[in-house]
């Protein structure tokens, strides 16, 4: 367990002041990027380290103490994760990320529980990596995609995705807060209304966990996904969570080592969940990592970094509102992430020109080409708040727009 972070206080205007925890990110540089992988507080830095130069050994095979010891720490993240969502350990998968985790569900789960004439439900915001899967699993099996619209806000039509689900339904799939407009889905509504015809759940978490409090049976949806390095960990770790008897009825998706109770050449038999689903060595220092972000944020805390990080992209939502020629998509109370064009410049040149005064932004179509088809765009520039950011970052992103401004006139 690490100790509470240094700077995890709250500066007078009530900010959290955690830009010393990140020895990455040095004071003249404000990071706008945590929506696509968020920096390492030290305390992840010290934990990797420690699991490679010190404790290393494989898992779960090795009879002797250090092997011992880091099982105990692989299943201690496992464990920790559980708690982290409010949900049982063996129902906690670990994949490479919530691509991995998604194409899963896809891959196990789909072939089992969607056929030809049935229906998946998905929104026009989503990620393409909770849209590709969907649709070669409709291919291979002659199934249909929905796809639920948006509101003059670009936050996904809930009443009119609940009206889209029917008897053929057999999953909604959607972001529960979306990676470029910063718009929050209310899971609890939508599990409700998925359950009455059948259809189950799936949400993606990549940009919910790393800042809000998660309780995943009061949220009510089946399947949950998220990826460890927008959380302040490692990358090449995620997680998959399924409920214990969906986990139960799913085959496996990869066949290998660990995932197996006995092997002949005629005949099989598998492990139980969540060992089926992890077949080979595991990203053991990358769990280990996880282990070591979960606590950072749960230390720090989930509420204050929500409530920091609302305050933060309202504040900068209001300056960029102010920027003649601004245009900003999303509704008017993102959380974390803020989406927007200037004029008729190109998000690159936007990017390029801020990168020169020492901030970095996210531009193009962030893996959600409908999105932006939705949007009349063909990108755009992106900046999001995580727990470091402070009022002097939101600073200079505003005087580097206006020196944009200035450049292209």
């Amino acid at each position: 367990m690490i100790g509470l972070p240094r700077a995890a206080h709250h500066l007078a205007s009530g900010l959290l002041d955690l830009r010393g925890e990140f020895p990455a990110v040095p004071a003249d540089w404000a990071y706008l990027d945590a929506a696509a992988t968020a920096q390492k507080p030290r305390a992840v830095i010290e934990a990797i380290h420690r699991a490679y130069a010190e404790d290393y050994a494989t898992v779960h095979r090795g009879v002797y103490a250090r092997s011992a010891r880091m099982t105990e720490a692989y299943e201690a993240a496992r464990a920790r994760t559980a708690r982290f969502l409010r949900v049982k350990p063996q129902e906690i998968l670990f994949v490479r990320g919530a691509t991995e985790g998604i194409n899963l569900v896809a891959q196990a789960w789909g072939p089992a529980n969607v056929g030809p004439g049935d229906r998946i439900l998905l929104s026009a915001l989503e990620h393409h990596s909770n849209i590709v899967p969907w649709r070669m699993l409709a291919d291979r099996v002659g199934a249909e995609i929905d796809v639920a619209p948006l509101t003059a806000d670009h936050r996904i039509d809930e009443d009119a995705l609940v009206g889209m689900i029917r008897p053929e339904t057999k999953l909604v799939a959607i972001a529960h807060l979306s990676n470029v407009t910063g718009a929050l889905s209310d899971l609890r509504r939508i599990a409700d209304a998925a359950h009455i015809h059948g259809a189950l759940l799936l949400a993606d978490g990549c940009q919910a966990a790393p800042r809000l409090a998660l309780d995943l049976p009061a949220l009510g949806c089946d399947f949950y996904v998220f990826s460890g390095h927008k959380l302040y960990g490692p990358t090449g770790i995620g997680v998959l969570w399924a409920r214990s008897e969906i986990l139960e009825a799913m085959p496996p998706w990869q066949g290998g080592g660990a995932m197996i109770e006995s092997v002949a050449f005629d005949h099989v038999t598998y492990a139980p969940p969540p060992g089926r689903f992890e077949a080979g060595t595991p990203h053991i220092a990358g769990a280990i990592g996880l282990h070591a972000a979960i606590d950072w944020v749960e230390q720090v805390g989930l509420y204050a970094i929500e409530a920091h990080e609302r305050a933060l992209t309202a504040q900068a939502r209001d300056a960029l509102a102010a920027i003649p020629g601004v245009r900003i998509f999303g509704p008017a109370n993102p959380l974390g992430i803020l989406s927007f064009n200037i004029g008729s410049v190109h998000p690159h040149d936007v990017a390029t020109i801020l990168d020169e005064a020492g901030v970095a932004i996210r531009a193009g179509h962030h893996c959600a080409q409908p999105l932006m088809a939705r949007l009349g765009e063909a990108a755009t520039a992106r900046a999001s708040i995580c727990a470091h950011v402070t009022e002097a970052d939101i600073g200079r992103l505003v005087d580097g727009l206006q020196r944009v401004r200035r450049i292209f006139g």
